[in-house]
């Protein structure tokens, strides 16, 4: 029996990685899927491979940081199915730089799109979720970034460390309508999001990128992976989960050996 039959979900970000791979999961379980993503090329394959295994899907070209599509966005999905019964916070960007050579307009994207993007999911598709009365998930991807913060990567870990915090107040705050709020730490994930990454200063001089994304490539960590564990969370309404190994070493680590986590957190390492 599928498990989520008739159900109507929506996925930020659907359009390529971790997204795409949860959109199919949730079809697979009988879900109908929108979609909305800034790429509306990599939507069209996304709902190619919902399609293909027998899924329904919709696709609507948003921006996540814009009020205005946003809003737009959940006017057309209240007036088409009325309340999301799964929200997905998924799009998101990386970025990298030491904070002296970092610029107060990458934090401003960064910022709008990891943080606010989630705000405004949650801003304009809670509402009539909480009106309608029949709970729900929200899913908010965060990174193994909101335990241990690695430097030249303050943008980024200040925007996913806003995002466990905002996820846990939020959890508290709904669980009185029954809607649960999970938060994803992935972990180093095999996905476009190096390739995507605003660098800058040192960090966007030489060959950093290429060689980031051949370790994440070497590492090859599917987005499945991901994928199903945001599936397991709403299924068995988990709160925060780290995904990857060394995501879950990470976790573990900061409550268990926090000066250890402070020494190792000084590695120029790239996270998901």
């Amino acid at each position: 029996m599928k498990k989520l039959n008739n159900k109507v979900v929506l996925v930020t970000g659907g359009g390529s990685g971790i997204g795409r791979e949860t959109a199919i999961e949730f079809s697979a379980q009988g879900a109908h899927i929108i979609l909305s993503d800034v790429n509306a090329v990599g939507m069209e394959e996304s709902g190619r491979l919902i399609r293909k295994a027998g899924g329904t899907f919709e696709q609507h070209v948003a921006d996540v940081a814009s009020r205005r599509d946003m809003e737009a966005l959940a006017k057309e999905v209240k007036n088409k199915h009325g309340a999301l019964d799964v929200l997905i916070n998924n799009a998101g960007i990386g970025s990298a730089g030491a904070f002296l050579e970092t610029t107060l307009d990458t934090w401003d994207k960064v910022i709008d799109i990891n943080v606010k993007g989630v705000v405004h999911g949650c801003h304009y598709f809670l509402p009539d979720m909480v009106a309608a009365g029949k709970g729900g998930s929200v899913v908010n991807l965060a990174s193994m970034a909101a335990f241990i913060a690695p430097p030249d990567m303050s943008i980024y870990t200040t925007s996913k460390f806003a995002v466990l915090g905002f996820s846990e107040s939020l959890r508290n705050e709904l669980a009185k309508h029954h809607i649960h709020v999970a938060t994803i730490c992935p972990g180093v994930i095999n996905t476009p999001i190096v390739k995507n990454t605003v660098m800058e200063g040192a960090s966007g001089q030489g060959e950093l990128r290429e060689k980031a994304i051949a370790m994440y490539q070497r590492r090859n960590y599917p987005p499945q992976k991901v994928a199903l564990a945001v599936l397991s969370a709403v299924l068995k309404q988990k709160s925060v989960v780290p995904v990857s190994p060394e995501a879950w070493l990470g976790y573990y680590a900061k409550r268990w050996a926090p000066n250890l986590v402070e020494r190792f957190g000084r590695l120029e390492l790239p996270f998901n």
